[in-house]
């Protein structure tokens, strides 16, 4: 009989993982001297540009009186509250200035920061790296840069198209990161004439291997039951076309397919807002379907069904979670799932004792489902 399992005992709380870079905001959606509010793993950030267009993040409260940052003024590079007029540098999140202090008051100013966020600007998104906490009653300091850059789409010619889309989803974080790993739902929730339906459901069978803080599903053959794998056959032979899908975290899902030269990336990510509530948000590249009479308007088309799709999925789900109801995984087709709660328990055992993190997955596994 399949093993089954609860996700709610695998991890308690649908805790938020640190030390990651996460999407803050769409890059189109933030002017340059103004500021915007976003939030993050439960975290109120300001976000903003400088006069020269650089992007910037610092969190969302004055460490003098806990206003909000976003309610002061911004002169392209300095933020001022809008409660005592303290200033602080946009990107360090270094006081500069305290209105109130008379001459002959020596308080170190330059000691004292509102909270800063390592900021990059990628394919169309605002990332923010939202560091481990530090020690209660420590105060905010400059971030220390992060260890790696922000993640970008994988691209593999230098002209390409580009689009992006994103969604609010009522569910925690772990709800919506095993939805969107979820092979078996295609055939209810993504129906569509141009699609799919459930008529078209097959045994499947797929290898996966492990990757660094993360898995695989190695190089294959699109699912034949799908329109857009027919039209991909006039680019290349159906042997030549691979896809490739990976998952790593905290939260990041990507897949690549290429067909000749021929190809098309996208980077999806779901993001913590707080416990209850995260964001879908999809990003691609491709440089197919350049021929096509509104090609990138089509793609975007389907980006938003499928979108859309699973947000009202989400929704839905969120109305029967709202009963504590039990819950559980089934092999082989939520085997994904179990991988993501494994990776994110191994990661914090890891930074609990301070040592390297044990993969879940020992080699390569073949796994079968239908859809």
């Amino acid at each position: 009989m399949p093993e089954l399992e609860s996700p709610q005992r695998q991890a308690p709380d649908s805790l938020m993982l640190t030390g990651f870079w996460y999407r803050a905001l769409p890059a189109d959606r933030v002017q340059r001297n103004r500021l915007h509010k976003a939030t993050l793993l439960e975290t109120p950030l300001v976000v903003g540009r400088d006069r020269e267009g650089r992007a910037f993040a610092l969190r969302d409260t004055c460490p003098h009186r806990g206003m909000p940052l976003n309610c002061g003024q911004f002169d392209g590079d300095q933020i001022e509250c809008g409660y005592h007029g303290w200033k602080f540098d946009a990107h360090s999140g270094q006081c500069r200035q305290i209105p109130s202090l008379t001459s002959d008051q020596n308080l170190k100013v330059d000691r004292i920061h509102a909270g800063s966020y390592a900021c990059d600007e990628r394919d169309g998104f605002i990332w923010a790296f939202i560091s481990d906490p530090l020690p209660q009653g420590a105060g905010f300091t400059h971030q220390a840069e992060p260890p790696t850059p922000a993640p970008a789409i994988e691209k593999f010619s230098s002209r390409y198209k580009s689009a992006y889309l994103t969604a609010d989803m009522p569910v925690s974080i772990d709800h919506g990161i095993i939805g969107l790993m979820d092979p078996a739902h295609g055939p209810f929730v993504h129906q569509a004439w141009w699609w799919r339906s459930r008529n078209s459901i097959h045994e499947k069978r797929k290898d996966f291997e492990l990757i660094p803080n993360g898995f695989r599903m190695s190089a294959h053959t699109p699912s034949s039951n799908s329109a857009p794998y027919k039209l991909l056959r006039l680019y290349a032979g159906s042997s030549s076309i691979t896809t490739t899908i990976d998952f790593v975290l905290p939260n990041i899902r990507t897949e690549t397919i290429r067909a000749g030269k021929y190809w098309f990336s996208s980077l999806t990510t779901v993001t913590p807002i707080t416990r209850n509530h995260c964001r879908i948000d999809v990003a691609a590249a491709w440089n197919i379907f350049r021929w096509v009479p509104f090609g990138p308007e089509l793609l975007k088309f389907v980006f938003a069904k499928f979108v859309e799709q699973d947000r009202r999925t989400m929704e839905l789900q969120a109305e029967g979670l709202q009963h504590n109801p039990h819950l559980m995984l089934i092999d082989d087709a939520d085997r994904p799932a179990k991988w993501y709660f494994q990776l994110k328990a191994a990661h914090l055992e890891a930074k609990r004792i301070g040592g390297e993190m044990k993969h879940p997955m020992t080699g390569p596994v073949t796994l079968k489902w239908r859809s």
